[in-house]
């Protein structure tokens, strides 16, 4: 995978240089990605290393779908950062830098086989992993900054004294300096206007022949521009060498899965949630739970449930499997499923579906340990019809029937007429982001709690997943003391007759 021993004409001399005499494969915490893996990779790791940075750019979206400041969105991408694709400095003693840079570099190249698709798909990938470079750039040790810069050539021309010198009153007014005040010109560095339209735009250059004379304290713009421009080209390369992959049958499914994920907005360990979480939950207790703890999709399986007697399959599916990972064992869910349906007879309940809420909790059939779905499965599975109730809310309600929905299940927890015109700006946007809407109802439905706008489900992630919102909402209630971080393991999906 990723494997190649011919150097090419126009490859990165920097990078041939690192090999020969840097005693690190990757000598610096920042990275422009000018060539691939040249390791064998597994499908495993290969897999791991593309969802981890995955939860990284779906969060850094949501910050922007949220409206957060730099600084917010600063935050929230360090800390999932440290959680998932931690990047430390060379001075860090202790850690393993070769193997943390080496799933980056890993996790971004794969990123680029998934997203390079279409072009909304690529305008997403290239905002989102700007943002993450600006983070790292921000964050990133002065001196290991610096000699990253030295690395490469970012085609700038530094002026000398002379041109300091003779348009000193020039710069220092695009540099809001006052004039006579004998401040020394800072360092300047000469590039095209066009590689700084941001600074062109603001004014912070001095325009001459075509040229931008750009401050030192203002270079991170040309880097920035530089990356992302090498970033576009890279993708558009990436496209059209893609149909390659159509024959490989291990790595396509992989690649739709990812694209599928960063489409829905979200990525999330909650996705392999497969057995119980918290205290176990009993049939009696559901009733109550549902009007305090869930999210809209479940709540509307539920209350679908209670006025029909019954669900069909992939509402069963999507809501069962939800219970079962709240904590409904599977006598409990028996008993459930029972009284819910109500008018049926015991006998065609007990052939029809027993079997198959045992085989969702790996007693019949393979006896697997089913997962429940996250919110990306349910968005990007089978779409419900007319008479169906799976799905999601936010996605497949009309607006109408949405913001009808939002009121009645949840006014009594603090949802009010006004807060509709915000969940529909992110329903409705030109590139949806259901999730931010799902997140920001569990923020206003808990402030009572004590979550404030921008918290999310705790650390400020978005909603990924409806039993993460049911267990997030569940140690709320219980208050700090008992609040803790859920961890789940598992794989798998489920398919059940």
């Amino acid at each position: 995978m990723f494997k190649s021993s011919n150097k090419k004409p126009g490859q990165s001399t920097y990078a041939s240089q690192v090999e020969k005499y840097s005693p690190l494969k990757y000598p610096h915490r920042l990275n422009f990605y000018d060539r691939p893996p040249l390791d064998d990779i597994t499908i495993e790791e290969f897999e791991i290393c593309a969802l981890d940075r995955l939860r990284i750019l779906a969060e850094i979206e949501s910050s922007y779908a949220r409206n957060r400041s730099w600084d917010e969105l600063k935050d929230v991408a360090q800390k999932h950062s440290e959680k998932y694709l931690p990047l430390n400095s060379n001075t860090a003693k202790f850690k393993s830098l070769e193997a943390e840079r080496r799933k980056d570099h890993i996790g971004h190249f794969v990123l680029r086989l998934a997203f390079c698709r279409t072009e909304e798909l690529r305008r997403r990938f290239v905002k989102a992993e700007l943002a993450l470079f600006k983070v790292r750039w921000d964050t990133d040790d002065r001196a290991e900054r610096e000699e990253f810069l030295q690395s490469r050539d970012f085609g700038w021309d530094a002026v000398d004294d002379a041109e300091l010198k003779q348009y000193a009153a020039e710069l220092s007014m695009a540099a809001s300096v006052p004039p006579n005040s004998n401040v020394p010109p800072e360092k300047h560095y000469k590039v095209r206007w066009t590689r700084v339209p941001d600074l062109v735009e603001k004014r912070k250059v001095f325009l001459k022949g075509g040229m931008a004379y750009v401050p030192a304290k203002e270079q991170a713009s040309i880097v920035f521009e530089e990356f992302q421009r090498s970033l576009e080209k890279s993708l558009q390369l990436t496209l059209k060498h893609l149909p390659r992959l159509d024959e490989d049958t291990r790595i396509v499914p992989l690649l739709d899965n990812l694209s599928q994920g960063f489409q829905a907005g979200i990525s999330s360990e909650w996705s392999s949630a497969s057995e119980a979480v918290g205290d176990e939950v009993t049939a009696d207790m559901i009733d109550d739970f549902s009007r305090k703890h869930f999210p809209m999709c479940m709540r509307h399986l539920h209350e679908s449930l209670r006025r029909d007697k019954h669900l069909k399959h992939h509402a069963r599916l999507q809501y069962g499997l939800f219970l079962k990972v709240l904590g409904l064992s599977i006598d409990e869910a028996v008993t459930f499923w029972r009284r819910s349906f109500s008018t049926m007879q015991d006998d065609k309940f007990n052939k029809e579906y027993k079997y198959n809420i045992r085989h969702s909790y790996g007693l019949e059939g393979k006896r697997a340990n089913y997962p429940a779905r996250s919110c990306q499965q349910i968005l990007m599975g089978e779409t419900p019809g007319a008479q169906d109730s799976h799905g999601c809310p936010f996605r497949h309600f009309s607006p109408e029937n949405l913001q009808t929905g939002l009121l009645s299940m949840y006014s009594h927890q603090g949802f009010r007429e006004s807060d509709l015109l915000e969940i529909m700006s992110h329903v409705n946007s030109k590139t949806p982001h259901y999730h931010v809407a799902c997140t920001r109802v569990f923020e206003i439905t808990h402030g009572s709690k004590g979550v404030k706008k921008g918290d999310g489900v705790g650390s400020g992630e978005s909603v990924t997943h409806p039993n993460q919102y049911a267990a997030r909402s569940r140690e709320l209630e219980k208050g700090p003391a008992d609040s803790g971080t859920v961890k789940t393991e598992g794989d798998g999906d489920v398919t059940m007759g």
